[in-house]
């Protein structure tokens, strides 16, 4: 199978799908994520294949969704000529349905009959920390930096798997605040299967993936349902989609318009200064980024919520 944004490749009972956009730091285009499950759906279809690991090339895992003109898909050979977006089922018509449909393409690997070990180094952020939650295991580099940076200015979270995965009073912070947490801090607080050294994480996690592959397709494929089915019980299912419905909300409060105006009028790259700015982290590190800008919506404008995330 030939792929722009993903490398596809097997290894006895492993199928490796690489996310393959490392000059974006593996921003999360619409064309990138409709191919990553088609290689999850053929991954799944080899009978060959045991257990699949998902990856990031380059120096980071991934950035999160993409924010860009760039996230459009330029063909529909992995998404849908609907939508333009990877096929769930619905063209997720209107405004504020981008959290519906995020939550709604992930379970695609929920349900996967084969489990996934998620590899994790350098930045898993946003949309990224939604896909990395929604595999079986993950595997970090000790000093990978895992957070969700666009609840300072933007929306809440799309896919809300905190309070899944960590104790109360983290699953807020991450929330809430948007800070980084280390890959040996994940692994502390649950969501990290294993963090290991950078350099050796390819090994470890090849090492783990194998050792699984040993158990038979079919009886790992019962195993993921009955994990899963416990959770589903617990009401995963109904929470992460009520949960989209607070973010399609949070979209449309009144300083929403002005990340809106700032991504229209001065670029990306500026806004994302301007929302961590004062955090002094991520693009707020730049010496451009203002450290002591107004509170979002505290400044005086008079434009509607543009809708924009």
């Amino acid at each position: 199978m030939t792929y722009k944004d993903v490398l596809y490749e097997t290894d006895d009972r492993l199928a490796f799908i690489t996310l393959n956009r490392p000059e974006k730091l593996n921003a999360l285009s619409n064309n990138l994520r409709g191919e990553l499950m088609d290689a999850m759906r053929e991954a799944e279809a080899d009978d060959q294949i045991g257990v699949i690991v998902l990856r990031g090339a380059g120096r980071a895992f991934s950035a999160g969704y993409d924010l860009s003109p760039a996230r459009q898909a330029d063909s529909f050979d992995f998404v849908s000529p609907r939508s333009g977006l990877p096929d769930t089922g619905s063209t997720h018509p209107g405004a504020f349905q981008w959290a519906r449909h995020v939550v709604m393409t992930n379970w695609i690997i929920w349900e996967l009959a084969k489990p996934v070990v998620a590899q994790i180094q350098g930045h898993c952020l946003a949309g990224g920390t939604e896909l990395a939650t929604v595999c079986d295991f993950r595997i970090c580099a000790k000093d990978a930096k895992i957070g969700y940076p666009p609840v300072r200015a933007m929306t809440t979270m799309d896919m809300m798997w905190t309070p899944w995965h960590m104790p109360p009073t983290k699953a807020r912070e991450f929330a809430y605040v948007g800070d980084s947490f280390s890959g040996e801090d994940m692994e502390r607080l649950g969501w990290a299967t294993y963090a290991v050294e950078k350099e050796d994480l390819d090994s470890f996690t090849e090492k783990f993936a194998r050792r699984m592959s040993f158990v038979d397709n079919e009886m790992l494929m019962y195993s993921k349902r009955a994990v899963n089915r416990q959770y589903e019980t617990m009401g995963i299912r109904e929470a992460l989609h009520s949960a989209t419905e607070i973010q399609a909300l949070s979209s449309g409060r009144a300083a929403a318009a002005e990340w809106g105006r700032r991504v229209r009028d001065d670029g990306l790259k500026s806004a994302l200064e301007w929302r961590d700015g004062p955090f002094r982290d991520f693009r707020g590190a730049y010496d451009s980024a203002p450290k002591d800008r107004a509170v979002a919506g505290m400044e005086k404008s008079d434009e509607k919520p543009s809708g924009d995330y």
